[in-house]
C-alpha cells in the first residue's frame, strides 16, 4: 500500500508518500480499498501541529471504498461493501486501510463512493449543526461564515431545504455567485464591508437567532454583535486562526448570549447517532436537496500541491484525493 506520512509539523512539504506493508485486519476490523479520499482544513491543523498529534502519524479523516476483507466478529458487513468513513485514528491518506468497522456507513449504490468522500465530514457535521447543536425552525435567519466553502456548500443548501432564511458570508466578490448557487438568501463579502453592520441591518436591528462560524478568529467579535438577545455562537473552526480568549463581561453577558464549540466526537459517540446522521445525509443527496459538484482531483502523490491549494484558499468545493 501506499500512505502518507509526517514525521514532523509544518508546511505542505512535511507531507510524505511512503510504501508500507499492511497486515490483516483484526476481529473488529475490516480492510478497504479506497475510492476516494476527502480533503479538509482539520488536516491541515493536523499537519502543521495546531491541533496536535502523536508522530510519525498518518494524515486524513475520511475516506470512501470497498471492503476487501474483514475480521472474524464482523457481521454487519461483508466483502465488497461500498463504505465510508470519517473519524480517527488518522491516516485516510493511503491506497487502503486497516479500519474499525463500527465507525463505517454503507454507501447506497445511487451515492458516487467520490462524492460519498466529500461528504463524511462537511455533510455530518452540517447535519448535526443544523439539528443537533442549535436544531433549526423553518422561517427563521441564521448567518453562516464562510459560505463558498465545503461546509458551507453542504450546509446552506440544507438550511435552506429546511426553509431557512440564510445569510452568507464569503472572503471574494467571485464567490459571491457559488454561495447564492448553494442557497444563500443574501451574501456578503466581509472583505469589503462590516458583516455584522450588515447583518443588523437585513434584520432591522434584532440580529439574528444563531451564528455558525467555522472562521474562528477573523469574525468571533462581529459574529457576537449581529445576534439577538439569547442567541447562540456556534464556533466549529479556525480557518483564519485560533479564537483568541473572550471577555465574557463585555461581549457575552449584555445580551445573555450563548457559545459553543461543537465537534463531531461529540455528536457521532455511537453506531445510532452515526446512522441517523449518514442516512439523512444521503436521503439528501439522493432526492437532489443537496446537490455536490467535486471542484478537484489529486492524484496520491500529488498530497503537497493539494495542501498548498487548500491553505492558500483555491479549494473552492469539495475535493479529493484518488488513491488508485
Amino acid at each position: 500500500m501506499k500512505t502518507v506520512i509526517i514525521t514532523k509539523t509544518g508546511g505542505p512539504e512535511v507531507l510524505k508518500l511512503k510504501d508500507s506493508n499492511l497486515g490483516r485486519p483484526g476481529q473488529d476490523e475490516v480492510l478497504i480499498e479506497h475510492a476516494a479520499i476527502g480533503l479538509n482544513f482539520i488536516d491541515v491543523y493536523h499537519r502543521s501541529g495546531l491541533y496536535p498529534v502523536e508522530l510519525p502519524s498518518g494524515i486524513g479523516l475520511e475516506a470512501s471504498g470497498i471492503i476487501k476483507e474483514v475480521g472474524s466478529n464482523i457481521n454487519d458487513f461483508k466483502v465488497g461493501d461500498r463504505i465510508a468513513y470519517f473519524g480517527q485514528p488518522l491516516g485516510a491518506y493511503a491506497s487502503h486501510r486497516i479500519f474499525p468497522a463500527k465507525d463505517l456507513v454503507i454507501v447506497p449504490e445511487n451515492i458516487d463512493l467520490e462524492v460519498a468522500a466529500t461528504l463524511m465530514i462537511k455533510g455530518l457535521t452540517s447535519f448535526y449543526l443544523l439539528h443537533k447543536t442549535y436544531p433549526v425552525s423553518s422561517g427563521e435567519t441564521i448567518l453562516f461564515h464562510a459560505a463558498a466553502g465545503g461546509v458551507g456548500q453542504i450546509f446552506c443548501q440544507w438550511a435552506k431545504s429546511l426553509g431557512c432564511k440564510v445569510i452568507g458570508t464569503v472572503g471574494s466578490d467571485e464567490k459571491i455567485d457559488l454561495a447564492k448557487k448553494n442557497g444563500c438568501d443574501y451574501v456578503i463579502n466581509y472583505s469589503k464591508e462590516s458583516f455584522s453592520e450588515k447583518v443588523l441591518e437585513l434584520t432591522n436591528g434584532i440580529g439574528v437567532p444563531v451564528v455558525y462560524d467555522g472562521v474562528g478568529k477573523n469574525t468571533l467579535e462581529g459574529s457576537l454583535e449581529c445576534l439577538k438577545i439569547r442567541g447562540m455562537m456556534v464556533s466549529f473552526g479556525n480557518a483564519s486562526g485560533a479564537l483568541p480568549d473572550i471577555n465574557v463581561q463585555k461581549l457575552i453577558q449584555p445580551k445573555g448570549l450563548y457559545l459553543t464549540r461543537p465537534s463531531g466526537a461529540q455528536y457521532y459517540r455511537s453506531r445510532k447517532d452515526l446512522d441517523e446522521g449518514a442516512q439523512l445525509l444521503f436521503e439528501k443527496i439522493g432526492n437532489g436537496e443537496i446537490k455536490i459538484e467535486i471542484f478537484k482531483k489529486y492524484k496520491l502523490d500529488e498530497v503537497v500541491q493539494a495542501h498548498t491549494d487548500l491553505e492558500s484558499r483555491k479549494i473552492i468545493g469539495p475535493a479529493v484525493i484518488i488513491p488508485n
